[in-house]
């Protein structure tokens, strides 16, 4: 086959792939996506081709690009780094599965040995410091919450290993019918990708229909201040930007009302931990819970901590300009009830290139390039234990910052140690009006069916939502609108088999890939030297 064909099947895999994607994609077409680069890789290794790796780079490339262009709002450089790396990374993956299905079974078969490297990929590019797992195959479904209810046990690798199963059965079924092989068998492939299809959707639509919600019911307000991250909200002074808030959701406040929750950038003054009540933005938060029997506020801010003599520090620390002393930097959520003991999470799951730069040897140099969104910029302090905020009646809620959203085991920490509803706080803002905040809001109801949890979701610029335990989006504000929203949502403190279990999938996945390449290497070699 000439190599311009080869090129043009590489390039119509990236556009499935991209057209797939939510929120405005044709979900379907991810179930043939890679059917061309699995068909361009069979030509490659059956010909001994070279240029498999560069091919598949070009469908990766494609597919990050046309899927997350939006990324170019906040920062050029940014984004073409995330384009280029990201879409690197998945090509090694797949070039590995190249070398293994040639040395494992001399190219012949082997399309099996894809899922476990992908879904191994995908699972290592969840736990390092340059985690971009947007594209992760698993959440393509996040706008069909309907047909993905058993998430509530694989998570979203359950929907990775679908996706990758029936690409490779319909890859398999058309090369044999390519070949003019077995009839008969490939009959039998075509009923296994039929039931592969169908029994998880009908599976999942049943659960959907019969699913019952449960736990306590507890009022709810979201607030969206619609405050410009680039005009207003580094300009604005703390005490105006809090007002903005604060004037959404009071006239909803009653004595039913259990929490207000406000975004990821609702309080904008420096403030100290261990100096708290300096603050006169949390000391007008403490006045307003004051005024009610149940009320409790969570919000975002920027907070700092100093670092004591002695104390071990790590690539976070930061130094202040003129004295020997240094600092960390926080992105954190705090939870304000009447009894004036603060609550805080500090963002755990940092933005790779905003919130955290890699620090490792020859990369250390790459740090002090950390792109600028108007506020606090570098590698931030991070929690290391997931956290869980309790009210006077002992209800737990998980409170999730903007990126930790889409980390669904990082989510189900949370829930075991106690949560029983998800807040999560973002500022979606700095993309404009693009497919980016609209993906974010939709992989929260990936979090929703997985945990059985409700999302409050309060996002600075929108969208600001509340999501059932079915991940259905019951009620949502419209993007570039200053809104609020109360709702009634439920506390539930049952346990699904994922947050008990975790990415199962994926920890199996990995040893297998680690035993499965070190079989197929030692094969590869041995061949090799015996000449054949």
């Amino acid at each position: 086959m000439k190599t311009i064909y080869l090129i043009l099947l590489s390039v119509l895999s990236g556009l499935l792939l991209s057209i797939s994607w939510p929120v405005n994609g044709f979900t379907p077409l991810i179930f043939v996506a890679l059917v061309p680069l699995l068909y361009v890789q069979q030509i490659m290794g059956d010909t001994n081709r070279k240029g498999i790796f560069w091919l598949s780079w070009l469908t990766f490339l494609i597919w990050n690009v046309l899927t997350t262009w939006w990324i170019w709002y906040s920062t050029a450089i940014g984004s073409i780094a995330a384009f280029v790396l990201n879409a690197l990374f998945t090509a090694i993956v797949f070039y590995l599965y190249h070398l293994s299905k040639k040395w494992f079974y001399k190219n012949k078969k082997g399309s099996w040995i894809l899922i476990f490297y992908w879904v191994s990929w995908e699972y290592f590019h969840l736990n390092w410091d340059l985690s971009w797992s947007w594209l992760n195959l698993g959440n393509v479904f996040s706008s069909n919450p309907k047909i993905i209810q058993w998430y509530e046990y694989t998570g979203t690798f359950g929907g990775a290993v679908w996706v990758l199963l029936i690409n490779i059965l319909i890859f398999n079924i058309i090369k044999k019918v390519i070949e003019k092989r077995e009839v008969k068998s490939s009959i039998v492939n075509i009923a296994i990708l039929i039931l592969v299809v169908i029994i998880p959707i009908f599976y999942s639509v049943s659960i959907y229909n019969s699913y019952e919600e449960k736990g306590k019911d507890l009022d709810v307000i979201v607030v969206q201040p619609n405050i410009d991250p680039y005009e207003e909200q580094y300009s604005l002074s703390p005490d105006s930007i809090l007002s903005r808030n604060l004037s959404l959701a009071l006239p909803l406040v009653d004595e039913n009302t259990r929490y207000i929750v406000m975004p990821e950038s609702a309080l904008q003054e420096d403030i100290w931990e261990g100096a708290f009540n300096n603050s006169f933005t949390i000391q007008r938060l403490y006045n307003k819970v004051r005024e009610y029997n149940n009320l409790n506020i969570i919000t975002g801010a920027t907070t700092y901590k100093m670092i004591g003599r002695g104390e071990k520090m790590n690539n976070a620390a930061r130094k202040f300009s003129k004295v020997d002393k240094y600092y960390y930097a926080y992105n954190t959520a705090l939870f304000i009830d009447k009894s004036g003991m603060l609550q805080t999470h500090h963002k755990s799951k940092l933005t790779p290139g905003v919130e955290i730069m890699p620090s490792w040897g020859i990369l250390k140099p790459i740090e002090s390039l950390a792109i600028d969104l108007g506020g606090t910029t570098g590698t931030l302090g991070r929690d290391k234990e997931a956290v869980v905020f309790y009210d006077k009646d002992s209800i737990g809620s998980s409170p999730i910052i903007c990126y930790e959203s889409i980390y669904g085991e990082f989510v189900t920490n949370t829930i075991k140690r106690g949560g029983e509803l998800i807040f999560v706080i973002t500022n979606d803002g700095w993309w404009g009006n693009t497919p980016g905040h609209k993906q974010h809001l939709s992989y929260s109801s990936l979090r929703a069916i997985e945990t059985r949890r409700w999302v409050a979701r309060s996002a600075n610029t929108g969208i600001s939502a509340f999501i059932n335990e079915r991940g259905d989006i019951l009620q949502q504000t419209k993007y570039w609108e200053a809104d609020v929203l109360r709702h009634t949502v439920k506390a539930n403190s049952e346990l699904t088999y994922y947050v008990k279990n975790g990415d199962y999938i994926a920890s199996t996945s990995a040893y297998i890939s680690i035993l499965v390449f070190l079989i197929a290497f030692t094969q590869g070699f041995l061949r090799k030297k015996r000449g054949y």
